[in-house]
């Protein structure tokens, strides 16, 4: 039987790439997004591989983009912490009073 590309697989190992690169290089909230797009690709792609399993190829790039999916959108809500705790520090100084010394 002739098997094709599992049609979206491609799609959810890109943008979990994507996600993960976003992330770091760029901010955070652009990496969520592009999770977030990785991982509803995966779940459409797995859907119509489960119709059919024996006529698509290329389901290991839909468990993969699934997994750098995830990893990406923990990078990202860890990117979030830190943003938060940097300003709320920085709020935090200039509450103070300039007292730069305390801290």
């Amino acid at each position: 039987m002739n098997q094709q590309p599992l049609p979206g697989a491609s799609n959810a190992l890109t943008f979990g790439i994507l996600s993960i690169v976003l992330t770091f290089v760029c901010c955070g909230p652009f990496g969520a997004i592009f999770s977030i797009i990785g991982l509803s690709s995966a779940n459409k792609a797995e859907k119509v591989y489960l119709e059919n399993p024996e006529n698509y190829t290329g389901y290991e790039n839909v468990k993969t983009g699934r997994i750098l999916s995830y990893v990406g959108l923990g990078f990202a809500l860890l990117m979030l912490i830190f943003v938060i705790l940097y300003f709320s520090a920085i709020i935090a100084l200039i509450a103070s009073g300039g007292d730069w010394e305390s801290f």
